[in-house]
């Protein structure tokens, strides 16, 4: 069977841009263009280096809600790779692919921007079916804030991870082990009545303190009914916050 044979190609926001990806197992979902939400605000973004890329949702999400000058993928499967590579050229994204395990990774910045979707579940977490399945839900989270922390050379840099809610502590703890500090958080739920699903967090070297906690972000303001910040991400643009 050819590798077309094994994709899918997608539309996001609207037609606007394309995505190749696997037909089965681990596809994007929304928490990808949440994180290029949260990371870019609608500012374009210099350099921006993306850690664990996938096929590249999160920097071509980056490039269309505020613009990406150039950009830096790391991604260690070799189909993500490609196909990130493929959706890149599509878009016209200045951009390098580097087909590397994030542990391995040797960037060169500077970066003004760093994003991560890392693995969701440490080795281990889920049960075995499920993780062969979806290994890229699987991994160790560590390497992907290790290399973000390398990443972080300049003042105003900044790096965005999008991470399970539950598991929030886990995230902050390796963030303090690598000097980083929390400077925003946003807890992300899918009804208003609901726990938080994941929490994006924003880290940086600075001095400890002055983190902002941003209003709760709702998917959903009911059954079937998506709510105006996710009406508004799905057609490419940004919310009224006001």
């Amino acid at each position: 069977m050819s590798r077309d044979a094994l994709t899918t190609t997608d539309a996001l926001f609207e037609g606007a841009v394309s995505i190749t990806q696997p037909r089965r197992g681990y596809r994007f979902n929304v928490d990808a263009l949440w994180l290029a939400e949260f990371a870019l605000r609608g500012q374009r973004c210099r350099h921006l280096l993306d850690l664990g890329a996938g096929v590249g949702v999160v920097t071509l999400a980056a490039h269309h809600l505020g613009g990406v000058g150039r950009a830096t993928l790391i991604e260690s499967d070799p189909l993500m790779a490609e196909l990130c590579t493929r959706n890149l050229k599509r878009a016209r994204i200045d951009a390098r692919v580097l087909e590397v395990d994030v542990a391995r990774a040797r960037v060169e910045g500077p970066f003004d921007r760093i994003v991560s979707n890392p693995p969701f579940f440490e080795p281990g977490e889920r049960r075995p079916a499920r993780a062969e399945r979806e290994p890229a839900r699987a991994g160790a989270l560590e390497p992907f804030v290790r290399a973000a922390a390398r990443g972080l050379t300049g003042p105003r840099a900044r790096a965005a991870f999008v991470y399970p809610a539950r598991n929030l502590t886990r995230l902050l703890s390796l963030a303090e082990r690598h000097a980083l500090v929390p400077k925003r958080l946003r807890f992300v739920h899918a009804f208003a009545s609901e726990p938080a699903r994941v929490v994006l967090v924003e880290l940086c070297r600075a001095k400890p303190g002055g983190l902002v906690v941003e209003p709760p972000l709702v998917e959903w303001s009911g059954r079937g009914r998506a709510s105006a910040e996710l009406v508004a991400l799905r057609a490419g643009r940004a919310a009224d916050r006001s």
